[in-house]
């Protein structure tokens, strides 16, 4: 399979860092817009309906379609290249955002209507997130970046989102209302999406879109791409180890942000700011931690960062909301868990792409979102439901103990040996085919 040259400034010679920049520009964005959705949209819930179970329903509405379509998608960026996909789906995603506000102020978003919204939303941003996340690897090749750089950068982007979203989403609900929160939110997809479709050079993803015709000399159609990818995964145990465990956690950890803290925060009085200062206490953390991983995780054995990782980001979060105790003890704590979680997607990223050969990442990484993030619609709406049903001190002892439960009996599994290169530590990693 023949790739394009690495970009090269033609006046300098050296890489140009622009495919790079402009990926992790695009992500920046897109993600900061969405973080700043996750505290709007649920207190728009909260406060209009005072329901934790209308609160889970939307999350279930968004993040439902969001999984179905990003698997499905995942032949198409194959197919058409992701940068397309990007750019697409994210002004979508804007048209879609911009229309809850517009239809709130003139008085007609019923309940039903913005579970539609959120649908499409969500529909919109799977895609969008697919395709930003495949083009990485290529991107990291074009500027000269080493992969678990590359990845360690993009996790740096996700935890300043996380850090910046809620933060600004905290404040301008608070001081605006969320409505404001969701404008926002709008024209971060908006930017995002001239990002992709001005700054990225119109090469990008062509190596990703290359795929060998079939024994006929036709190129293969969607379905049988799509069942490629389900064959490849069937033969990679540590992805599907990994797959498994992160979709158990991911459900866990969309319960706590899509409910759990905003019930939290109303119980408590601290209201909608303390959903922010909570989310960027531990972005912030998170981004220190990721910035250690992306400049030494490939000197670090993968499996104990791994591990380690998980034991500081899961149960803590939910046993100190648990036990009521003051602010400045649940900030800590959050802190503590942003600086595990840090490490965690820049060393699981590096493993994703180095076991997958380049013309499947699209379908492959679709997959393997789809499935992590299977749980996550069910999150909000299962917390929802047992919150109103057994209050929120119990839930919130339960997750934990499945999120220790979960992660600790993961990295049991034999599988895990292959986390590491083989070459064990420092091993520079092996490019995907």
């Amino acid at each position: 399979m023949t790739t394009e040259a690495p970009d090269v400034d033609e006046i300098s010679g050296r890489r140009s860092l622009r495919p790079l920049g402009g990926v992790l520009t695009a992500m920046a964005v897109s993600l900061t817009g969405t973080r700043i959705s996750v505290v709007a949209l649920p207190w728009f819930v909260l406060v209009t309906t005072g329901s934790a179970t209308l609160t889970g329903v939307v999350a279930f509405c968004e993040m439902t379609p969001y999984v179905v379509v990003k698997a499905l998608t995942g032949p198409l960026v194959d197919r058409i290249g992701p940068r397309a996909v990007s750019w697409t789906t994210d002004l979508a995603s804007a048209t879609a955002a911009a229309t809850v506000p517009l239809l709130h102020a003139l008085h007609l978003l019923s309940f039903p209507l913005l579970l539609v919204l959120v649908a499409l939303i969500g529909a919109a941003r799977g895609p969008g997130d697919l395709a930003k996340e495949v083009m990485v690897p290529e991107a990291a090749e074009r500027s000269g970046v080493p992969l678990e750089r590359a990845t360690g950068l993009s996790g740096v982007i996700e935890r300043l989102a996380s850090t910046v979203g809620p933060a600004a989403g905290g404040s301008l609900v608070a001081l605006l209302g969320p409505m404001a929160g969701l404008t926002i939110n709008a024209g971060c997809f908006a930017l995002g999406s001239m990002v992709i479709a001005l700054a990225l050079p119109r090469g990008m993803g062509r190596g990703t879109a290359e795929d060998p015709s079939g024994d006929d000399g036709k190129e293969p159609g969607y379905w049988h791409r799509f069942g490629e990818g389900f064959t490849f995964l069937r033969g990679e145990p540590l992805l599907l180890t990994l797959i498994v465990m992160v979709g158990i956690t991911n459900l866990l950890d969309a319960a706590i942000s899509t409910v759990l803290v905003p019930v939290w925060a109303k119980e408590s009085g601290n209201g909608p700011t303390v959903i922010g200062l909570t989310s960027s206490a531990m972005g912030a953390a998170a981004v220190a931690g990721s910035l250690i991983a992306a400049m030494a995780a490939h000197r670090l054995r993968r499996r104990t960062v791994v591990l380690v990782g998980f034991l500081l980001a899961g149960a803590p979060r939910f046993l100190v909301l648990a036990l009521d105790a003051p602010l400045g003890v649940v900030l800590a704590v959050f802190a503590v868990s942003g600086f595990g979680a840090g490490f965690i997607n820049p060393v699981l990223g590096a493993v994703l792409f180095e076991r997958v050969p380049r013309r499947m990442r699209g379908r492959v990484n679709a997959l393997g979102d789809s499935l992590s993030w299977a749980g996550i619609p069910l999150g909000g709406l299962l917390a929802g439901a047992a919150v109103t049903a057994v209050g929120l001190a119990p839930v919130l002892l339960v997750c934990g103990t499945a999120y220790f439960l979960t992660t600790n009996l993961a990295g049991l599994r034999p599988e895990w040996r292959e986390m590491d290169p083989p070459g064990g530590r420092g091993a520079p990693p092996s490019p995907g085919a």
